[in-house]
């Protein structure tokens, strides 16, 4: 699982990947699509789709001469349980130093 959270987040670290999610959270698209609106070239897309595809955040399949990419939840998922037990972490931290403030304000 640490090896999939390394690639979900290393991928994620990418703006121009974190955009082409965001366009496949809308549905399928080919990567011509996801290229067009950061003025790249195809090769250029499918490396950010490669990379995408490895961290299993995005399937890809052929349909005829088009490459069509369609968004695969299940590792952001995966990120999000993780993330998750680090938000529970730090909310009891953080509660612990409210506590600890209010009652050295109400000495």
């Amino acid at each position: 699982m640490v090896e999939r959270l390394d690639a979900t987040f290393g991928a994620l670290a990418d703006p121009t990947r974190r955009a082409m999610l965001a366009s496949l959270a809308l549905g399928e698209r080919s990567i011509g699509e996801l290229a067009a609106p950061h003025a790249m070239s195809f090769a250029g897309a499918s490396k950010h789709v490669r990379m995408l595809e490895r961290a299993g955040l995005v399937e890809r399949r052929k349909a005829g001469r088009t490459q069509l990419c369609r968004l695969d939840p299940r590792a952001l998922a995966e990120a999000d349980a993780w993330l998750r037990q680090w938000e529970h972490f730090w909310t009891a931290r953080l509660d612990a130093l409210e506590q600890i403030i209010a009652e050295r304000k109400d000495r």
